[in-house]
């Protein structure tokens, strides 16, 4: 399981740990607004100066692919991420190498859980 804690431990973490803590079986829903809000927040870093072009275009064009080969069924999200957000940096660092690491610049996991759960229950709510 590709974890995002735990680097201070001493010991093996109990596989029940992981199980508990993965939310990765319920929010895998939420990739669309995922690479959504991910794409917004790559085109600010490029504004602000903190990504060049370039890389907000290798970073952009990542994340579309993933979502495009995710709804084609050429990828899974599966259960060896913690959430969707670690799949998708994941994902994206497999592709595009070491620039898909700036992706999280300026933001928390919980920044983009609550943006995510925001535009799922806007789009889904009549």
């Amino acid at each position: 399981m590709a974890q995002l804690w735990g680097g201070r431990f001493t010991k093996q973490t109990d596989q029940m740990v992981y199980d508990f803590n993965a939310s990765i079986r319920f929010d895998k829903r939420l990739l669309p607004w995922d690479i959504e809000g991910s794409k917004a927040h790559v085109a600010q870093l490029a504004a602000i100066g903190i990504l060049t072009a370039e890389e907000r275009d290798q970073i952009t064009e990542g994340l579309s692919g993933i979502l495009q080969d995710t709804r084609e069924g050429n990828l899974e999200i599966t259960d060896a991420f913690e959430d969707v957000h670690s799949f998708v940096e994941a994902t994206l660092i497999d592709r595009i190498g070491d620039v898909g690491k700036k992706l999280h610049t300026g933001r928390s996991r919980n920044d983009q859980e609550a943006r995510d759960i925001k535009r799922y229950t806007s789009d889904r709510i009549d």
